[in-house]
């Protein structure tokens, strides 16, 4: 895959890691899968909190 500027700026911004070290590390790709997957979930019951409150 090719990466482009934006997306290796992305990246350098939100897990302080470019795409190469990324790739190059298991450990690294663990890390960031961990800290996406628990992001989405906090946004999920953010989204269903706010569900609520307009439902009442």
């Amino acid at each position: 895959m090719t990466y482009t500027p934006e997306m290796e700026k992305a990246m350098q911004q939100s897990h302080q890691m470019g795409y190469a070290e990324y790739e190059r590390k298991l450990e690294n790709r663990i890390a960031v899968e961990k800290r996406r997957q628990r992001e989405y979930q906090q946004s999920k019951e953010l989204v269903a909190d706010i569900g609520n409150h307009i439902r009442t």
